[in-house]
């Protein structure tokens, strides 16, 4: 059974650097797990992209599998030291045309196989729910997924930690 580690907390809150910094100790041989879908003509998100990318050691693979990543990782070869899936929140986005149960079976079984897994994980997700009420019901189904979705992974994990203002405070 491997390690499962999951960050939570507003944009910008250093959810991230903190999972690079983590991952680090694992040695070279990181998976970077990127849940997110090219958009292409998106150029803000692109250099959020390679904004992160320079985060990251340069000896880490970088797995875009936003679709299975449970199954991709699986598949590597040689397999990782530790993996860092980085983000929830855009794994979910990716998958808002299914149905809401579609999208939780579907996450729990990547935990499941996350859990399983012989090498430690560091999931990174969003805390959307903070803010006013949305007036769109599109976007409240959106928060109440994430904040579901956040809830389940804190479950499996064992440890969860909440960022703010880039200051790591242990939940779990």
């Amino acid at each position: 059974m491997s390690r499962l580690i999951y960050l939570t907390g507003p944009v910008r809150s250093g959810k991230s650097r903190r999972a690079v910094e983590l991952a680090r100790a694992w040695g070279d041989d990181v998976v970077f797990v990127a849940t997110y879908r090219n958009s292409p003509g998106d150029t803000e998100m692109a250099e959020r992209v390679r904004h992160h990318r320079a985060e990251r050691p340069v000896a880490w693979r970088t797995l875009e599998a936003p679709d299975d990543a449970a199954a991709a990782l699986a598949a590597l070869t040689p397999a990782p030291s530790g993996v860092v899936l980085d983000c929830l929140t855009l794994w979910a986005g990716d998958r808002f045309t299914e149905t809401d149960g579609r999208i939780l079976a579907t996450w729990a079984d990547q935990l499941a196989r996350f859990r399983a897994a012989p090498w430690p994980v560091v999931i990174v997700g969003s805390e959307i729910g903070w803010a006013p009420v949305p007036a769109d019901a599109a976007l409240r189904r959106y928060r109440d997924l994430i904040g579901t979705l956040g809830q389940m992974t804190a479950t499996a994990a064992d440890e969860a930690w909440l960022h703010v203002a880039g200051c790591p405070v242990r939940l779990k």
